[in-house]
């Protein structure tokens, strides 16, 4: 069920930051309630969940689909077609993948290893630069963005979020492209990952009465 008081919280979003509604733990009934509410942007973490939400809401063109989990290489082509946004791309073989599948370019954020925690994703950032060098041999690939994820127990998060957005400008600067997204903050984080020019934020328990 979500919050009671969706509409007023929605107005303390900017206007220009995407809200992605992180529906992991919710049903499809609640989906439909947030587009009421003028939500359309939702984020899946897992393949199975997303398929079966995907199944019945895929004929509502409103909804933009964002995938922002973990995403196995051989589990890439049953979402390929499916998806808008991918927040995790994480390894050229995937993106190798994604490209022979797809026929048209996809839309990525590759998430980037910023706190170097063994137990999460992404590409680490002192390879940040060599990856998207490489990524752009896949003509499929339409590099978006940049993710990441905050270490849970800090108390700098507006730090963490602040050396993702430095490194994304010195990349665009030292290898002349435009990466005009950057995915990070959650629930409890979201505010500072604003102050830090995040332009999408990933919020799920925050819209719910979980």
């Amino acid at each position: 069920m979500i919050r009671k008081d969706i509409d007023l919280f929605i107005k303390t979003i900017p206007q220009n930051i995407t809200l992605v509604a992180a529906t992991k733990y919710v049903d499809v009934e609640d989906l439909k309630e947030l587009k009421n509410h003028g939500i359309v942007n939702f984020g899946e973490n897992r393949v199975d969940s997303f398929l079966n939400k995907y199944k019945k809401l895929k004929d509502d063109k409103d909804i933009i689909w964002h995938f922002i989990g973990h995403l196995q290489r051989n589990k890439a082509k049953l979402v390929y077609d499916k998806i808008d946004f991918l927040h995790s791309l994480d390894s050229l073989e995937l993106a190798k993948e994604l490209d022979k599948l797809r026929k048209t370019p996809l839309n990525v954020f590759v998430e980037v290893s910023i706190n170097l925690e063994e137990n999460k994703n992404g590409v680490p950032y002192y390879e940040l630069e060599n990856f998207l060098t490489k990524l752009k041999e896949f003509k499929n690939i339409n590099l978006v963005g940049l993710m990441m994820m905050s270490k849970k127990e800090s108390n700098d998060k507006e730090n963490q979020f602040a050396k993702l957005k430095i490194l994304r400008d010195e990349i665009e600067q030292k290898l002349n492209i435009k990466i005009p997204y950057l995915s990070m903050g959650m629930s409890d984080d979201y505010l500072d990952a604003i102050r830090e020019k995040a332009t999408h934020i990933r919020l799920g328990r925050i819209l719910f009465n979980l």
